[in-house]
């Protein structure tokens, strides 16, 4: 059984992968919406940000897949305490 301090850290962790996925999100929109903006200034003709968001997409469902199968403000105390409660009903 894992220590309350072990349990504290671990919840830290989570919770910056989950944020880290957040901001990696969010950055996909912007990114993709500006490329797709210079695609359909200069023509729209074939649809090449198709690469781009098929790629990083990929990359981004394995950040979510990191984050939250297994952002950036400060960690308050009731976040960590919720995640550590979290982590003992497994």
């Amino acid at each position: 059984m894992a220590t309350d301090e072990e349990l504290r850290q671990q919840a830290i962790k989570t919770i910056k992968r989950k944020r880290d996925f957040w901001n990696h999100a969010i950055a996909y929109c912007i990114v993709n919406a500006f490329i797709i903006l210079i695609w359909y200034l200069s023509g729209a003709g074939y649809f090449w940000p198709g690469w781009v968001l098929g790629g990083w997409g990929i990359g981004l469902a394995f950040n979510a897949w990191d984050a939250y199968g297994r952002g950036s403000r400060a960690i308050g105390e009731e976040e960590i305490q919720r995640e550590v409660d979290r982590l003992r009903r497994r």
